[in-house]
Formats: structure tokens, sequence, C-alpha cells
């Protein structure tokens, strides 16, 4: 999981999203107010609707690899998550900050889940609930657990480990907060439970690994430019970006990557 470029929309599909926003937040009561972000998010989220087509345009274009799932990297994005989620949080609803392109193993579970640190807890506490459920009272004010990519870097939380589990696990300190918000992302995600997302993790190493040495092949051959180039796009455009992304993080530990990235120094800023 990698912070996701900020690409802005249109000022025209942002005021759009302003004046929807502004008739569920008009509704006196919080139930109310949950109920008319459901039903007009239902209305409005269609892909015919020059609004969301321009939305979802834009956020296929933050994802990573060929319209990867904002999250685990592996299926397509095609699902708009809130990332606050907008049963709990009917002001943000149509707030574009809160949206990411998410697949549906992801966006299911997670949007059933949600947990903020209030001001003197010290462990996440749980907001969440079934996300047909119409909540009566407002949930705990306090900050997110969840890793939010779009406004933060998880490379900050989380590492992988690349020479056997390819398991990810926090970054930071245990004990700390930000060691909690690594834990429970983790676990809410299920980005180590699903077998096959390590799995794929795992093949994305090999051929990564394996792309690197054949760009290393054609540049000491003094291949065309234009041939260097495909090898490039070709590593950008793969999927389990983060893979590769910890692949240059942590080269000088690995003897084969450290070798092939002297090689081709130019690769650890791709």
């Amino acid at each position: 999981m990698l912070r996701l470029p900020d690409i802005a929309l249109s000022a025209t599909a942002l005021h759009q999203l302003e004046l929807w926003q502004a008739e569920v937040d008009a509704h006196s009561s919080y139930a109310s107010r949950v109920d008319a972000a459901k039903r007009a998010f239902e209305q409005h989220k269609s892909a015919r609707n020059r609004t969301f087509a321009e939305v979802r345009r834009t956020l296929a274009e933050m994802c990573s690899g060929e319209q990867r799932c904002g999250y685990c990297e592996d299926s397509v994005a095609d699902e708009i998550d809130h990332i606050w989620p907008k049963h709990l949080y009917p002001e943000q609803v149509f707030a574009w900050r809160n949206y990411l392109y998410a697949c549906g193993r992801c966006n299911g579970p997670k949007s059933e889940q949600f947990a903020v640190f209030t001001p003197r807890a010290r462990k996440p506490v749980d907001v969440g609930g079934p996300r047909g459920a119409f909540p009566s009272r407002q949930p705990l004010k306090g900050s997110p657990a969840l890793i939010d990519p779009r406004s933060e870097d998880p490379m900050e939380f989380l590492v992988l480990e690349l020479r056997d589990t390819f398991y990810f696990g926090p970054s930071v300190k245990r004990g700390t907060r930000s060691y909690e918000r690594a834990d429970y992302t983790l676990r809410v995600l299920q980005l180590n439970k699903r077998e096959y997302l390590r799995k794929a993790r795992e093949t994305a190493f090999i051929g990564y690994q394996d792309m690197l040495s054949r760009y290393v092949s054609l540049r000491e051959r003094r291949a065309p430019t234009a041939q260097l180039e495909l090898r490039k796009k070709a590593v950008q455009r793969s999927p389990h970006r983060t893979v590769w992304k910890e692949m240059q993080r942590q080269h000088s530990m690995h003897p084969a990557l450290r070798t092939l990235f002297r090689k081709a120094p130019e690769a650890l800023s791709w």
C-alpha cells in the first residue's frame, strides 16, 4: 500500500460534489443525514453521471499499476470506497478527499469496520457496524486508526518482508499510536490473512527482479533508449507496486538487489 498521487478534480466537479453535500448536511438530525447520504450517493454514483464519471476517471489515474486497488494492489479497482464510511460520517459522503478506488474484496469488509483514537485512548475505539445498519447516534470523535493512502504514506508505518514470508508488519515502535494504526490497518484490510495476496507479492518480487535484470542486460549492451523506456514503463505499470518500492528501500540488505541497482542506479527513482 502506497501513498496515492494527489490529482485534482475540475472546479465544476468539485462544486457539484459540494452542492450534493450541502443537501445532505441540511437535514436536521443525524439519522436523517445518514439516510440522505446513502440515498444521494446511490442516486449519483453511476458512471453515467458526468460528475462521477470524472471522479472515477481521476481515481483510476491515481491507482498504482494498471488501475489496481488502492489497498491490496492486487485486484482491479472498480468501487468507490469512502475512507470514512458514509453510513457513519454522512458529512463526508461527497468529500473528494474521502474517496479511494478499491476492489470489492477490500471495500466490503473494510466498510463495516472503523475505529478512532479518542483524546485519551491508547488503543483504537471501534465505532463501526454492519454497512446496512443505520446508526441513530453520531460516532465518537477522534483521529482515524486506519492509515489513509490519500493523505499519508503507508510506508512510514509498514514494512514488507522480502526474504521469506512476504508479510507486512509494523515498521514503527510497539506501544505507540503509529504501531496500533499499522496493526489495525493490516487486520481490517486482511493484507496478511489472504494467502493469495502473500503469494502474489512473492510472485511480483520475482517478476520485478527479472525485469530489472533484463533492463541491466539491455543497458550494458547499449540498447536504444526506446527499449529501456519500455522496460521502465513495464515496471511502473506492474501490480503490487509496494513490492518494488520495498526493493528500492531495502536493496542494500539484499546482495542480488544491491548489485542490480548499482548497475542501474536510475532505477532507484522509478
